[in-house]
């Protein structure tokens, strides 16, 4: 079992960036509104960034702008089946479209593989944990699963390889934000639910995580771990002032899974995961693409240059399709 340190104290422990360390523009910002949904994790997300800005800049005003997006509610269908990831940026597109918001935080899994032209990714913060993990209050791993046992998860990427390494399992849909998901797990409607261990352990709960599953189990989805900041691409002042946030490592990683997934069509309806570490300067990109069922998958891997991390994940999409990605991806549209 993996033990887990204060989350908390992890956090509330991340130094400010100084203006000195990265490019500032000519004049500090007076007033920023953030947009965030308004789920705990999501609040988390948004407060974290407040609190680095206030740093930033003191005599600026944070303001937290909570929305509620049509994927918060509709729970009661499988989110692929609704629209995708979509359903959690939209209205906080239009808050940004209005002016009602400056900014947006996202947890970067959750962002869609194409943004409208009119919006811009302008920051990508530090990475927390970026693997699944295994929750449950009767089994210590998901080695430890008998065949029949019930897994909850709300990811088609998930359930893909769930299926594949423990084909015996019963894999059913798990909507709704972290603390219902634990609810429902503990109201034993679930003997084990998959959750992303960064949510888990930016909200103090890493004590409910059994395992971390190994990448090699199970492949995360492009960005997990990651928050991002969006805002309308005119806005380069926007752009300055957020600029010592990025984290240049992160943010190389996340966009070369995200170019890959990008390339294969990726969404909710696209069981596929991307993931990407640095090594000595260099980026080792891994991805694959499945069937719902876990029963036909295609695997890849490579290592490159960071300095041009869409290219990477371009290189990897063609490896894919050429191990036979296509015709997953071919089953798949003909649904």
């Amino acid at each position: 079992m993996i033990k887990f340190a204060d989350p908390n104290a992890q956090f509330s422990q991340q130094r400010a960036p100084r203006a000195s360390e990265n490019q500032m523009p000519n004049s500090a910002p007076t007033r920023l509104v953030i947009a965030t949904r308004e789920s705990r994790l999501a609040l988390w997300q948004a407060q974290h960034v407040q609190a680095i800005l206030r740093r930033l800049y003191p005599s600026c005003s944070v303001e937290l702008l909570g929305m509620t997006t049509r994927g918060d509610q509709i729970l009661d269908r499988p989110l692929a089946k609704v629209g995708g990831k979509g359903l959690f940026v939209k209205e906080l597109e239009t808050a940004l479209q209005d002016g009602a918001a400056d900014i947006a935080v996202h947890s970067m899994k959750d962002v869609p593989m194409l943004l409208a032209p009119e919006f811009a990714l302008i920051a990508i913060g530090p990475r927390e944990v970026p693997l699944d993990a295994f929750v449950s209050n009767r089994y210590a791993s998901l080695e430890a699963l008998p065949d029949g046992a019930v897994v909850g998860t709300s990811s088609q990427r998930r359930e893909s390889q769930l299926r594949a390494n423990k084909p015996g399992l019963t894999v059913t849909s798990l909507r709704g934000n972290l603390d219902t998901r634990l609810k429902k797990l503990d109201a034993g409607d679930y003997d084990a639910i998959i959750l992303a261990a960064a949510g888990l352990t930016r909200l103090g709960l890493g004590a409910r995580i059994r395992t971390v599953i190994p990448a090699e189990l199970s492949l995360p989805s492009p960005g997990q771990g990651a928050l991002g900041i969006e805002a309308l691409a005119a806005r380069g002042d926007i752009k300055a002032w957020l600029a010592p946030l990025n984290d240049a490592t992160t943010a190389a990683c996340v966009r070369a899974e995200r170019a890959c997934a990008r390339a294969l069509g990726g969404s909710c309806e696209v069981p596929l995961g991307s993931y990407a570490e640095e090594r000595d300067g260099q980026i080792w990109l891994r991805g694959f693409v499945a069937t719902p069922d876990g029963t036909r998958i295609a695997r890849a891997e490579l290592q490159g240059a960071a300095d041009d991390p869409e290219a990477l994940g371009l290189q990897l999409a063609g490896e894919l399709r050429q191990r036979g990605a296509d015709a997953i991806l071919a089953t798949l549209a003909s649904r």
